[in-house]
């Protein structure tokens, strides 16, 4: 019997913690102190690149490491991980790269200093509020109007291997380059449905979540590392320690992210 059970997305925070937990994977060693600056004695500009489902969080990462480290302005840029690993390799001055997988950190190998798993995530359907298209499963989504990631966003990967699981076949309506624009035509009813990130759809009210059977076997474990060539080393590797550091992670589950 299918249990897919339909959420109110203020509510799904409590519904994926405990896939997190029980999925999660261990993170790599964290910079030792000593590796990293002393807090508040970095300074200058720092360029975060970050995966779009990574907004809020890092949002709210960046204002509590810039109170710590005032001398540092921290300018966040996000996007899906395929696009901003693509500029990164083309020379875009970015200090920090935080990838919705591993498979992009990959990719930037060349380049990324000790790549560290900071957290975690798993999918579900978003739905308009009202749920206009009847979508309940993801069975549903092959005869809805479903706006996907495309696949080789983290996103899109995830989707891909959720659906095949599934048995689900899915003509997409369009696909997208970051889950925030699939969340954002869901929310507008231009589709009946997308696959999001769970923390994508806490605290809408735009939205309705359904988490689909199989979500607790995919879930996307994010990287995190400074840059070899970053314009601004020293605050690199200080963000990466922060993000790492209780204060960071406890930011992270407060927005729905589980442990790595």
């Amino acid at each position: 019997m299918n249990r897919t059970l339909r959420r109110s997305a203020a509510t799904v925070l409590a519904a994926v913690a405990l896939v997190l937990a029980g999925c999660a994977a261990p993170a790599e060693d964290a910079p030792s102190p000593s590796a990293t600056a002393e807090q508040g004695t970095v300074s200058g500009e720092l360029t975060v690149y970050a995966a779009a489902s990574l907004s809020g969080a890092f949002d709210a990462i960046a204002e509590a490491f810039a109170a710590e480290n005032p001398d540092v302005s921290v300018s966040p840029v996000y996007d899906g991980s395929s696009t901003l690993v693509t500029q990164i390799l083309e020379g875009a001055p970015a200090d920090v790269f935080a990838s919705a997988d591993e498979a992009n950190m990959d990719k930037a190998a060349e380049v990324a200093v000790a790549p560290t798993l900071f957290a975690s995530n798993t999918l579900v359907i978003a739905v308009p509020a009202g749920n206009p298209g009847g979508v309940e499963t993801l069975a549903d989504l092959a005869d809805a109007t479903t706006v996907l990631c495309a696949p080789e966003v983290p996103c899109g990967a995830a989707s891909a291997k959720l659906l095949s699981a599934a048995g689900v076949t899915v003509e997409a309506a369009s696909l997208e380059q970051n889950v925030t624009a699939v969340l954002t035509k869901v929310a507008a009813s231009e589709a009946d449905a997308g696959l999001v990130y769970a923390t994508d759809v806490i605290g809408r009210d735009d939205v309705e979540v359904i988490v689909p059977d199989g979500a607790g076997d995919v879930v996307n474990h994010y990287p995190i590392a400074a840059l070899s060539d970053a314009p601004n080393a020293e605050a690199a590797d200080a963000f990466v320690a922060f993000v790492l550091s209780e204060a960071g992670q406890k930011i992270l589950a407060d927005f729905g992210f589980g442990a790595p």
